[in-house]
Parts: C-alpha cells; structure tokens; sequence
C-alpha cells in the first residue's frame, strides 16, 4: 500500500507522545480533491473505518480509506527537516503522480 520512511516513523511517534489525545488512533493518509494540481494530500489522526486498509508500524497504525488507496499504492512517506526558506514536514513520493505542483502538496494523475 504505502511505506513511511524510518523519519516518518519517528516523527509521527514522536506527535502521539507530545498530544495524549492522540493515543489510540491511527494516522490516516488520504487524498482529496483540490490544490494548485488537482489532489492533494491530506494527513490526520482518527479512529479505523469501514473499508480502510490498516498498516501497522511500531507504536501506531497507518490507515488508508479505499479511494485514496488507489492514488497512494506504492508511495513512500517521508518527513524532512527543512532549512531556510523550506519547512520541516512530511513529503511523499507518489509513483502514480503524473505531476506535482512546486510546494510538493498536490499532484495530477
């Protein structure tokens, strides 16, 4: 389905310890439409769903609801430490993306 890198793994642990309310749920990766390109992406902590597809990593779950599934299969979820004029933040690497604007948020397919 989709893969987080070690970074990724680490920062998300690192969000559920820094809220308590997040302890229990799950981090849903999801695209919608909208964005300089057409879909973007899209990241929360929720409770599991009918339909979604579950990930399991150490200390937290990733879930992935249908639609979506079928523009991240096989994309790789980064998070980067910025400097300067580029922020820190999660980046994915979507082989299914046709396009992407230049902020790396959204894409066409």
């Amino acid at each position: 389905m989709l893969t987080l890198t070690d970074n990724a793994q680490k920062r998300v642990r690192e969000i559920i310890t820094q809220d308590k309310s997040l302890e229990g749920k799950a981090l849903r990766v999801l695209v919608e439409g909208g964005g300089c390109s057409g879909m973007s992406y899209g990241f929360t902590f929720d409770e599991r769903h009918e339909g979604d597809t579950e990930v399991p990593y150490e200390g937290f779950k990733v879930l992935v609801d249908p639609q979506s599934g079928t523009y991240l299969q096989g994309s790789i979820v980064d998070y980067v430490v910025g400097d300067g004029l580029h922020g820190s933040g999660f980046q994915i690497q979507n082989p299914n993306a046709k396009g992407s604007c230049g902020c790396g948020s959204s894409f066409t397919v």
